[in-house]
């Protein structure tokens, strides 16, 4: 019966999607509605092939499957936002590199917001629900609900990637800051989350555990605050059925400010608390510690998630945003510093008795670097939310250096290692294929985002400096033209760093793959497992 109702579904899906293709009005939504047409082709093809087999009986098995796939995903999707990072920073140093054939298509305009949703959502989005189903089910012990409800998950935020990604080059966007996918794509997020958010609860409900560990209350944080930010934030009405131009709810200060809300806490709740998830979860598990104070663990998780949510103004200081407001985003900024640097030590005191650990077991260094990051750039936000000195950074590259060393450095670093930590066991391999090549790509990711931040921190001061000198009259000394020049040999080391985080990305992608291939099998245990 379940069968056939999908099948109705996807049916259904298909043909509505070839019709939207028939009546499309621009060429991003045709290739939208084209791919959506296949994709529902596809699912129906398989569901048709599986119909009518009988279902084994897995309920004391983990659902591990859907989370080998969300670890694949995880790494190619890296590579590519990586590489695309690359491709920007390089035409960012060298104009010439946009070229006039790819004009609407490849050049910085329409490839940077690919390279930050692919960073972000694609590699990060994927991170966080691969690890999430993965410790869920490990901290209850109980198999993930819904049944195929993860494969639902999986599989719709591909199709989200590639419809954002396809319609970003195509020039389908809202030009929102992280949040720029057009209508029909976030009403697919929507449908996607809010099953994310049903498997989740599903199974700590489900759970043979009484306690909920803490790593799922900041994954479940994240989950439920972005669900409201995507609902709040992408507000808009289509302009046609048949087309991706829409018309936003907000206008003016006001969706400047909703925005901002949102986007600052895409980065307190989406790269943060879903990212402290996997650090309160695998770092103690990899370091074969405790945690080091549970009750820190509980302080910073509330802490967090009651500050964060008041610290977006502080990206509209000097605009028509009310004085009050911005003062009250930077108040709440500077106050987040405290817990922030609180889970830090939190995460770094957990090797208490195992510091000897970071010597010879490099997933462990990676991880400990990460949570490193974490806190210099939660010193950093605070400090660059400071009216005097966000006149300085904001709208500088100092920004984007602040951005990269979170992004690369603690979401990156902790996600490699997360992988590292993962792959044998998932694949259940008697352990990584070289540990060497961790310890290359660690040294290579490290130097590579030294480079780029730094670069971008001297770069972004400049700016700030050169846009504010004035001479003698009052009028500006130096055009904008002449703060580009300036930042040519800051650019290039930037493209380096970049390009030395993509090469150990490249390398870890390796090593995973040859993990699985040739590393020798460890003997599987049947037996059902406590929560672990």
């Amino acid at each position: 019966m379940w069968d056939y109702l999908k099948l109705t579904g996807l049916g259904l899906v298909a043909v509505l999607a070839a019709i939207a293709a028939n009546y499309g009005h621009d060429l991003a939504y045709q290739v939208n509605a084209i791919t959506v047409m296949l994709a529902a082709g596809i699912a129906f093809l398989w569901v048709v092939r599986s119909a009518g087999d009988p279902k084994p009986s897995l309920q004391h098995e983990y659902f591990d499957s859907v989370v080998r796939a969300g670890a694949i995903a995880t790494a190619f999707w890296g590579v590519v936002g990586f590489l695309v990072g690359v491709v920007i920073a390089t035409q960012l140093a060298f104009p010439q590199l946009n070229f006039e054939f790819l004009q609407g298509y490849g050049n910085f305009g329409r490839l940077r917001p690919l390279h930050t949703s692919a960073v972000i959502f694609a590699f990060g989005g994927n991170a966080l629900i691969m690890s999430s189903f993965y410790i869920v089910q490990r901290t209850s012990a109980a198999r993930l609900f819904g049944g195929s409800l993860g494969w639902f998950v999986f599989w719709g935020w591909q199709l989200v990637i590639v419809l954002a990604a396809s319609g970003y080059v195509l020039g389908a966007s809202q030009g929102k800051e992280y949040a720029e996918p057009v209508w029909y794509v976030d009403i697919l997020i929507t449908a996607v989350w809010v099953a994310f958010l049903v498997a989740f609860m599903g199974t700590l409900f489900k759970r043979k555990e009484p306690h909920i560990y803490v790593a799922n209350w900041f994954l479940l944080s994240m989950i439920l605050t972005v669900a409201m930010l995507h609902l709040v934030n992408n507000a808009a009405i289509p302009v046609s059925i048949f087309g991706s131009e829409q018309v936003q709810l907000y206008a003016g200060v006001q969706d400047a400010m909703v925005q901002w809300w949102y986007g600052h806490n895409a980065v307190g709740f989406f790269l943060t608390a879903g990212f402290l998830g996997m650090m309160y979860y695998f770092v103690p598990k990899q370091a074969e510690r405790p945690v080091y104070s549970y009750k820190l663990s509980i302080i910073h998780f509330w802490a967090l998630i009651f500050l964060y949510i008041w610290a977006g103004p502080h990206h509209l200081h000097y605009t028509a945003l009310p004085d009050w407001a911005s003062t009250l985003g930077m108040v709440f900024s500077v106050i987040l510093w405290m817990p922030s640097w609180g889970g830090m030590i939190n995460g770094l005191m957990t090797l208490s008795g195992a510091w000897d650990k970071l010597r010879t077991d490099p997933i462990i260094r990676m991880m400990v670097v990460s949570i490193g990051f974490y806190g210099m750039s939660t010193f950093e936000g605070p400090m660059m939310s400071i009216k005097a000195v966000n006149s300085l950074s904001h709208y500088t590259d100092w920004t984007i250096g602040h951005v990269h060393s979170g992004a690369l450095g603690w979401n990156g670093m902790i996600t490699f290692g997360v992988l590292y930590y993962l792959v044998p066991r998932l694949w259940n391999r008697e352990g990584l294929y070289s540990l060497k090549l961790v310890s290359w790509h660690f040294w290579l990711a490290t130097i590579g985002i030294v480079l780029y931040a730094s670069s971008m921190w001297v770069t972004g001061i400049m700016e700030g400096l050169m846009w504010r000198e004035v001479d003698a009259n009052g009028f500006l000394v130096n055009a904008f033209a002449d703060t580009v020049a300036a930042k040519f040999p800051m650019y290039v080391v930037r493209a380096l760093g970049g390009l030395l985080f993509l090469t150990g990305a490249v390398i870890m992608c390796w090593n995973l793959w040859m993990t699985v291939r040739a590393q020798p099998v460890k003997a599987s245990q049947h037996a059902a497992v406590p929560a672990e």
